[in-house]
């Protein structure tokens, strides 16, 4: 029976997203309160580099594209805009700093973190809603991917677009192929997520970089199709200048503070992975502002 609970533990434990053993539990540790994923770790070994791809991959991708690109519509010019990022992701390192450092320290996630704010037992709130939104936010994630994926496939394969027409083969405004594409998509990333953080890591390595390559690519495949004078900076009607222009950079600013805050509340949870406090700075400054 014994040989059985612990067998389910550490299952539990791998399917939380952490190896079995990770984390450090001392007999003095309340077993009501303590698993190996919420107790601190045993080793930290992230890097600056890791926390530099982690925002690598985070910033670079479909749902940052998008939010980056909504700020045009706001009737910003293209130098209002980049001041308006600068700023935004300049304060999202500052408090993502804030949010590191005590898990880093002691090498334990975020659920643990709240605690000493919210009670042992008042915890459990902001932890199940930052999980509710964690879920709305890898739907919304995997919805924007599948849609660039569908993109991909009816380049490839013209055939597929009947399957494309929500109207002709359409389930809750999806189209078949759409459905298709974001199934794909939600398995590969919970195949990813299944294996733990340590795979988590090594994806981020690879995939930080290679969206940056894939991007200089692309952009230089796009300037070579439309040519240098088919370029222009502002993506919408610029409609503000100078100092009425402050009110409307402030909301952007705020629109991408808003953007990070759901990696910047939760970012104690890769920040426990920091070899040292120095290091994860590194990484966000690098990552964020840099």
């Amino acid at each position: 029976m014994a040989d059985t609970t612990v067998g389910m533990s550490s299952d539990l434990v791998e399917a939380a997203g952490m190896p079995v053993g990770s984390g450090e539990i001392k007999p003095e540790y309340d077993p009501r309160l303590t698993n190996e994923d919420l107790a601190p770790l045993r080793k930290q070994t992230w890097g600056s580099y890791n926390i530099f791809a982690f925002w690598m991959s985070d910033v670079h991708s479909v749902g940052g594209y998008v939010t980056a690109g909504s700020l045009f519509a706001l009737g910003l010019s293209s130098w209002q805009v980049l001041v308006s990022l600068l700023i935004g992701i300049t304060i999202v390192y500052f408090f993502c700093n804030l949010v590191a450092k005590p898990s880093q320290l002691t090498g334990v996630p975020y659920p643990v973190i709240c605690r000493t704010v919210f009670g042992v037992l008042g915890a459990n709130v902001p932890a199940i809603i930052r999980g509710a939104i964690a879920v709305a936010w890898y739907g919304i994630q995997t919805y924007l991917a599948s849609a660039a994926l569908d993109v991909v496939v009816l380049k490839l394969f013209p055939a597929l677009m009947p399957y494309a027409d929500v109207d002709r083969y359409g389930f809750l405004g999806l189209p078949l192929l759409g459905w298709c594409t974001y199934a794909l998509l939600w398995v590969l990333q919970a195949a990813v997520f299944w294996t733990g953080m340590e795979t988590i890591r090594k994806f981020i390595d690879f995939c930080g970089p290679a969206v940056y390559v894939v991007m200089i690519v692309l952009t230089g495949y796009l300037i070579y199709q439309a040519g240098w004078g088919a370029i222009n900076l502002n993506l919408g009607e610029v409609s503000y200048t100078g100092l009425s222009a402050v009110p409307v950079m402030l909301g952007a600013i705020a629109l991408v503070v808003s953007y990070f805050s759901g990696p910047m509340l939760n970012f104690g949870d890769f920040s426990r992975y920091g070899r040292s406090f120095r290091a994860v700075k590194r990484g966000n400054l690098l990552g964020l502002p840099v």
